[in-house]
């Protein structure tokens, strides 16, 4: 990698983390902020871990980050009240915050683009259709088990976990979320594939 490449990518670190403390530290509900960011505090050492052995593509690395600050504005406000889905839900005149609904369609598109990357740079599949299908696969299951963690959460404490559920009235918030993510992925697959192949041609060729 590039210098230049190790400073965006030592910016971006910078950022996620400097807004993932300012909000750990102003929230009014510390605990929902915890459920909601702890994907992100997983994957941040992961990344960081495996960044000179296994450097990921810049188009992924952004989407990664976009989709950190994402979970971490949700876990901030909490999903159901975050300023820009009142935005959305004014702007089209629908009947609850939709915020929650960007979050699970990245949550199909970043495993969907990793799961691809790793694949394809890995060896593992060579026939991209076929990648492009386990890519999907795979982010439905990560989904699925989202869905699963939500549901333990609700389980294990109660109304401590509204609002890390989110749900806002909808009976149908579960399978919702996993159709976003479905989509999330398919669109991620269909729109991104040759712009991440560009990228992993010019990573390959270092």
């Amino acid at each position: 990698m590039t210098g230049t490449g190790t400073g965006v990518r030592a910016t971006q670190l910078a950022c996620v983390l400097g807004v993932l403390a300012l909000a750990g530290f102003y929230t009014a509900d510390r605990l929902t902020w915890a459920l909601e960011t702890f994907p992100v505090m997983i994957a941040v050492p992961l990344l960081w871990g495996t960044y000179k052995r296994f450097p990921l593509t810049p188009m992924l690395y952004w989407i990664i980050t976009v989709h950190a600050l994402v979970l971490i504005a949700g876990g901030y406000w909490t999903y159901a009240h975050v300023p820009l889905g009142f935005w959305i839900e004014h702007a089209f005149g629908l009947s609850r915050n939709p915020y929650d609904k960007i979050g699970h369609f990245l949550q199909g598109v970043t495993p969907a683009l990793l799961t691809r990357e790793i694949l394809l740079r890995r060896g593992y599949l060579r026939a991209k259709r076929m990648t492009a299908f386990l890519a999907i696969c795979v982010a439905a299951l990560v989904s699925m088990c989202y869905e699963l963690l939500e549901w333990g959460s609700a389980l294990a404490l109660g109304q401590g976990a509204d609002e890390f559920l989110g749900t806002q009235g909808d009976p149908w918030d579960t399978q919702s979320d996993m159709f976003m993510a479905l989509i999330g992925a398919s669109v991620a697959m269909g729109l991104l594939s040759r712009w991440q192949d560009r990228q992993m041609q010019a990573i390959g060729s270092k």
